[in-house]
């Protein structure tokens, strides 16, 4: 939450003060919450109920950091327990560094490349009254499939 005021009087001469919290914007909320994803550290449980860090080479957490128990499945492989699918086999997007790029969402193990031809409409016209005239195209894209 955020302080935010507002001032009342003539030409904004904030003789009175009205002050609220607020709440951030959801995109900030996001970024936020983003950011202590990225950075959130795998922790054990002492017996004194004091959470340690897994790795010993992490600096312990503070009340603001984020912390898990158990580390997230791997989802590149197969499997039934969890429901994955694993992503051989997977489209992706050799361009992007985001989740649906070829390097993170292949594992590392790789992409093959192919060429198909892709037929669409294109070039259409609005003929008076009520219909709609197109030519067929065809281009060559590539597709990426993970391996």
């Amino acid at each position: 939450m955020r302080r935010e005021c507002k001032c009342h009087g003539v030409s904004g001469s904030c003789e009175m003060r009205t002050c609220w919290k607020a709440m951030p914007t959801f995109n900030k909320v996001g970024d936020i919450l983003k950011d202590k994803f990225d950075g959130a550290t795998e922790v054990k449980p002492l017996e004194s109920s004091q959470l340690i860090p897994l790795n010993p080479q992490f600096k312990p957490h503070t009340d603001q950091d984020l912390v898990y128990l158990e580390a997230s499945p791997d989802f590149c492989e197969p499997d039934k327990k969890t429901g994955s699918l694993g992503t051989h086999g997977r489209y992706c997007n050799k361009t992007s560094k985001a989740i649906d790029g070829c390097d993170l969402m292949c594992c590392g193990r790789g992409y093959n490349t192919r060429q198909v031809k892709v037929v669409e409409r294109c070039k259409c016209k609005f003929q008076w009254c009520c219909s709609v005239r197109c030519k067929t195209c065809e281009r060559l894209v590539d597709e990426h499939v993970c391996q």
